[in-house]
């Protein structure tokens, strides 16, 4: 047998795996079979004599071509943020949402996994998928993502802090997304640093948007200590004029003076805690609904 026919053979004997890797890094079976596909035009190109653990040595490659879809895809998405938020917005302030918000809600959560997945960096994805999901050693993982082995144990711990955390859908999870929002809402009345430690996820992902001659909001925080920090400069004096409300079928709030709607913020609650915080201040002309 040449080296080129067992280089296939070896190849075709781990396909399986290798697209199940890059189908759990990616979130998308197609992507997985591009990323697959990729890996074998490496490997066809590639001299793998010396190689001895020939499963061991594909993952990797498939896994740094995930890593660079998926870095990839972060930048585009960065590209795409001047589209943020959609328009219209759809508002709803009464207590007892309709079916169709509560449909909303409940389908949100029950996608908490995918969000919680979406909102990992490249590096956490990865350590995450292949040491969790897959048993590679920390050792291994380490040279993929050019860190440490105690900087990749780190990678994996949080990633699994936030996938853990991600609950089923329940019934009531209106009402609780609800009581999640009011907790915010009174820790920002009150200025109460703490008690917005508790309801923001320690590794919580702030965005924010300001229209023309609005306030300077910065365009995206990462952790609950510099948001909470944001939230209490910045948030606490419009914060007693806050009311819960639906905002383009997630839990959120809108803060009206005057008769006028200054700001809205949308979450994305996982458990008792948000972990996407999506601000909007002085959103004149931006089409909006109200229910």
């Amino acid at each position: 047998m040449t080296q080129a026919e067992w280089q296939a053979e070896q190849f075709e004997t781990n396909r399986s795996h290798l697209r199940e890797v890059a189908r759990r890094m990616l979130g998308s079976a197609a992507e997985a079979e591009d990323a697959v596909q990729e890996a074998w035009l490496r490997v066809s190109r590639s001299d793998t004599a010396a190689v001895q653990n020939m499963r061991g040595w594909l993952t990797t490659i498939v896994s740094r071509i995930c890593l660079d879809m998926l870095r990839a895809r972060q930048a585009r998405r960065e590209d795409l943020i001047e589209a943020w938020p959609p328009a219209p917005l759809r508002i709803v302030e009464n207590e007892d949402a309709g079916p169709e918000e509560a449909t909303m809600l409940a389908d949100s959560v029950g996608l908490a996994m995918l969000v919680v997945l979406e909102t990992l960096s490249p590096l956490e994805r990865l350590a995450f998928v292949l040491h969790d999901m897959f048993g590679m050693p920390f050792e291994e993982i380490a040279p993929i993502v050019e860190r440490s082995v105690t900087a990749t144990r780190q990678l994996a711990s949080r990633a699994r802090r936030r996938v853990r955390g991600a609950p089923d859908p329940r019934p009531q999870s209106l009402a609780h997304q609800r009581r999640v929002v009011q907790a915010f809402l009174a820790a920002s009345r009150e200025g109460d640093f703490e008690a917005l430690l508790t309801v923001l996820d320690p590794d919580v992902l702030f965005r924010g948007r300001s229209g023309p001659g609005g306030p300077s909001v910065p365009e995206e925080l990462h952790g609950a200590d510099q948001v909470a920090r944001l939230v209490l400069a910045q948030g606490t004096p419009r914060a007693p004029f806050g009311r819960p409300a639906v905002v383009n079928g997630r839990p959120g709030a809108v803060v009206t003076i005057d008769g006028r709607d200054q700001a809205v913020v949308m979450f994305t609650i996982v458990g008792d805690r948000v972990i996407v915080m999506d601000l909007l201040v002085d959103f004149e002309g931006l089409p909006t609904v109200r229910v």
